[in-house]
């Protein structure tokens, strides 16, 4: 006979969980008790939004779901913006949290939430436990809907007294037998079949890899497709690293901050393979305009995202990998070899933007500068804002992850996110990228990668300036410059010295290269502050 808690941690251990991160309550401490008898990892977050997101990366980088947990009422609701950040970019995670007792529920007691309620719209499936007896069910089916089909976050909601309950014994199930939960990972064959006539029409056809590409594992078959195909590609933002930034027929991102060239190509194309994306407003604004001059062939796992954002000829519901394996398999070289000196050629005539300066770092070039000094296995994480725009379009990603938060562009993300994709992958280097805005949302947890003891790299762009919203500010409104300066911002060198960290500010290109070698190269977590000019765009 066990506990619920135990139950818990027992499900936990079946499924190989490793390590989880989290912040202890009252509601979830018999289950925190029942850990100290655990083989499990616990790291404890500073503020329960990041332990979402250090779950996030770890999943990301790992390829199994990541596993945090906090309490019931605020620690709960602090959650919520780590799992709507996963289910936007469709990142595995399994979230427990503490609630009250049962016979408590609806009676607005001390820290109650509704958290499975506050959370419907943004998770695959949510639970909330009201047997001992359920527990070894719900915690089999959580962990196979958040890894299979379209991944996701679950939700698992377990109130106090049923953690306390007495299980008489403890059977994990071998599967998960869900009515109704049946993932379609085959393409129809006749729809692959039509795509393969499709490819050998074209004579402009492009492929567009999306965040299903990197979620399914499905690298090396989409490698294969493009090699046997020549067919050129590009990418959405979460569709980044797919392919090596030099490859001869990778153009880069597309979208409103993509690169030229590449959104040319889209707009020329009779042909589109969209793989694994949704089409989002900042991938493609005219979705519209663009069907109308090309036939589209969709591809994805998700039948609700195929047709959603752009008309589809041809769709197929399926696992990419198994589907472009498929399609690799049925299909010859495409007829298009003048279509692919066209847009090499549009490639090749393109100018980065950013040159390097004595007054500032210029960000742009400091980063195609640090991705040549990068392993070429080195995993990036970049916050939303500026920062995510400069990794996007200069970091050259050849066998690594970039780590972003795309869809919900979650600020603060970067930094937690690094971190547990560096306990995931201790081995490889990490670095986080962060503008001063985001990092002052995250910094608390430099206190947790001190007590992991993880040779964390992070570098801060120092422009004292919210610059995304700035420039729509200059771009919209007049330059009228509302609620975007930065007043007030710390040392941030005194700061982490303050954690025991590393830091060294650089005030121009030359210092930056030099201090990211000896940052690369320190066996210690480190943070390097650039200095940036505010007036540097985007792009």
């Amino acid at each position: 006979m066990i506990s619920g808690a135990q139950a818990m941690v027992r499900c936990l251990e079946a499924e190989g969980v490793e390590i989880l991160f989290g912040y202890p309550g009252a509601a979830i401490c018999p289950f925190y008790d029942a850990l100290f008898d655990s083989s499990l990892r616990h790291v404890l977050v500073r503020t329960e939004q990041d332990a979402a997101h250090m779950a996030s990366g770890y999943a990301r980088a790992s390829g199994r779901p990541g596993v945090c947990v906090a309490t019931s009422g605020p620690g709960a609701t602090n959650l919520i913006t780590g799992i709507a950040t996963a289910y936007m970019d469709s990142v595995p995670i399994v979230a427990i949290t503490g609630q009250v007792n049962l016979e408590l529920l609806g009676r607005d007691v001390f820290q109650e939430a509704d958290v499975t309620g506050a959370c419907e719209s943004f998770t695959k499936h949510s639970y909330l436990v009201k047997s001992v007896g359920d527990l070894p069910r719900v915690f089999k089916e959580a962990f196979h809907i958040a890894s299979t089909g379209r991944p996701g976050p679950v939700l698992i909601d377990v109130p106090q007294d049923v953690q306390e309950q007495a299980l008489d014994a403890f059977v994990y199930p071998e599967k998960a037998d869900i009515p109704g939960y049946k993932p379609k990972t085959t393409g129809h064959p006749m729809q692959i079949k039509k795509a393969v006539q499709a490819i050998s029409e074209a004579a402009r056809p492009v492929i567009c890899c999306g965040g299903g590409v990197v979620l399914s594992g499905a690298r090396a078959e989409m490698t294969a497709f493009a090699q046997k195909t020549g067919i050129p590609i590009v990418s959405t933002m979460m569709g980044i690293g797919v392919m090596p930034m030099d490859s001869p027929v990778y153009l880069g991102m597309i979208g409103k901050y993509g690169r030229p060239y590449a959104n040319r190509a889209m707009m020329e194309a009779d042909l589109i393979l969209l793989c694994g994306a949704r089409v989002g407003d900042r991938a493609i604004a005219m979705p519209h305009q663009i069907a109308e001059q090309a036939k589209i062939v969709h591809i994805d796992i998700d039948p609700a995202e195929i047709g959603k954002n752009m008309r589809v000829d041809i769709p197929i519901v399926g696992d990419i990998k198994q589907v472009l394996g498929e399609l690799t398999r049925l299909s010859q070289p495409a007829q298009c070899q003048p279509w692919v000196d066209r847009v090499l050629e549009y490639k090749r005539r393109f100018v980065p933007r950013g040159t390097d300066r004595e007054d500032y770092v210029e960000p742009r070039s400091f980063i195609r500068a640090l991705s040549a000094l990068m392993d070429e296995d080195a995993i990036l994480a970049a916050d939303p804002g500026q920062s995510q725009i400069w990794a996007a379009i200069h970091f050259s990603q050849k066998e690594g992850r970039f780590l972003t938060s795309g869809g919900l562009g979650t600020m603060g993300y970067a930094l937690p996110a690094a971190l547990g994709a560096k306990l995931a992958k201790p081995r490889r280097q990490v670095v986080a990228l962060c503008g001063d805005g985001a990092f002052q949302m995250s910094l608390c947890e430099l206190a947790t990668v001190c007590a992991c003891n993880v040779p964390l790299k992070m570098i801060v762009m120092d422009n004292r300036r919210l610059g995304m919203v700035r420039e729509q500010q200059n771009l919209h409104y007049g330059g009228r410059h509302v609620g975007t300066h930065l007043g007030g911002n710390p040392d941030f060198v005194k700061l982490c010295e303050a954690y025991g960290i590393p830091a060294a500010l650089a005030k121009n290109n030359s210092q930056a290269e030099k201090l990211a070698r000896e940052m690369l190269r320190s066996p210690r977590p480190y943070v390097l502050v650039c200095r940036v000019d505010p007036d540097t765009p985007s792009l």
